[in-house]
């Protein structure tokens, strides 16, 4: 059985990685034809538009590799069962359920690495565009138009709520443009501050009330008084160099409201929403994004599941193009379920991890539905 295991392994890992490196190619050159059309303008050059173009590869093979190990397995076990190899195999003591059980496990490697890809290399890389392209274009900030934050604190003061904005990351980490609004329990503004830029820390305070600490530079404070204030009130100015502000809001969850979304590892998304639901603030969106996210390597033993019937077709059952052209279509298939799935539960406001898990529910059930009744009836 060892010679067996190496013998489809070998034979399908090569195959997945020649259709991986196939779709890496033509969309290396599709992202370098389409970075090349900025060169000459606002300082890109050609160093600029090869390294958009390779930085940009991780994501695409993390998007890919799912529909890239169902081709490369479809093609694998056709060319087997087209040349009586996986009819030997079955002779020789290929069950389908030890077939089965061979081709998960190579499943959950094929899943471990899209994991890996996705929440190690291709957030790093998505960072790294958004970089270069704030240093090719001299702007301030970091990959968008910036983002608000709320979050509600009770001390010993009362109950206060805050209302951040934050209009982007710079390129040395820290946060750009920074306006602090405080609110009473009754909904009254107390004060408002402004910051030219900041950072928040990584660090919990001794204290052990969950507080980090944000360092603002070249802040202003402007105090309203309370509504409890006898006589003539007036509004308080004060000009700070530096200033320190505590808050629950933590680094992870103001890079992941801040950065793209396509720079969000599973753990970023999972604190952004929560941090969201804690809030009282709308979180399906992110919560179905990390489901997504979380589920998706898990696609990829999906994908080898719906190929192995294909091994057990007749060798006459059409060649191994169309074999292929069909696997193909079934990728494409479960992409366009997927995206359809995750906009259909936020309309319909379905359970986040159901919306995203539904596609590969139903491919799963389907190539175990067409596995079983060729080995029952073929």
């Amino acid at each position: 059985m060892k010679t067996v295991r190496r013998l489809l392994y070998r034979d399908i890992t090569a195959s997945v990685m020649f259709v991986s490196l196939a779709f890496l190619s033509l969309y290396f050159f599709l992202g370098l034809v389409d970075a090349l059309e900025s060169v000459g303008s606002r300082g890109a050059t050609i160093t600029y538009a090869l390294q958009s173009a390779l930085l940009q590869l991780p994501m695409d093979f993390y998007e890919l590799f799912p529909i890239a190990v169902l081709i490369g397995t479809i093609y694998s076990l056709a060319r087997m069962a087209q040349g009586s190899e996986f009819t030997i195999l079955r002779t020789g003591g290929l069950g389908p359920g030890r077939a089965l059980r061979l081709l998960a496990v190579l499943g959950l490697g094929f899943a471990l690495l899209t994991f890996v890809v996705g929440d190690f290399v291709a957030p790093w890389a998505e960072r790294q565009v958004a970089l270069l392209k704030a240093k090719r274009t001299g702007s301030p900030t970091v990959g968008g138009a910036g983002a608000w934050l709320k979050e509600k604190r009770t001390d010993a003061a009362g109950e206060r709520s805050y209302s951040v904005n934050v209009a982007g990351a710079n390129a040395s980490g820290g946060l750009s443009d920074i306006r602090i609004f405080e609110f009473d329990a009754d909904g009254r503004l107390m004060s408002r501050t402004q910051a030219r830029e900041g950072r928040v820390g990584t660090a919990a305070s001794p204290e052990g009330d969950g507080l980090v600490t944000w360092t603002l530079t070249d802040a202003q404070v402007a105090r309203w008084p309370s509504a409890r204030t006898e006589g003539r009130p007036e509004v308080t100015l004060s000009q700070h160099q530096e200033l320190d502000w505590p808050s629950t809001l933590t680094s992870g969850v103001v890079s992941a409201a801040v950065l793209p979304l396509n720079t969000m590892t599973t753990a970023d998304l999972w604190r952004y929403s929560t941090h969201l639901n804690v809030q009282a603030q709308a979180s399906q969106t992110y919560q179905i994004r990390f489901w997504r996210k979380a589920l998706y390597p898990l696609a990829c033993l999906v994908m080898v599941a719906l190929a192995l019937p294909f091994a057990y077709l007749h060798a006459r059952a059409g060649g191994i193009s169309l074999k292929v052209f069909g696997g193909v279509m079934l990728g494409i298939s479960f992409v366009l379920l997927s995206n359809l799935s995750g906009h259909i539960g936020m309309l319909r406001e379905w359970t986040p991890w159901a919306a995203a898990a539904t596609p590969s529910i139903f491919y799963l059930l389907l190539s175990m539905g067409a596995f079983a009744w060729l080995v029952r009836y073929r």
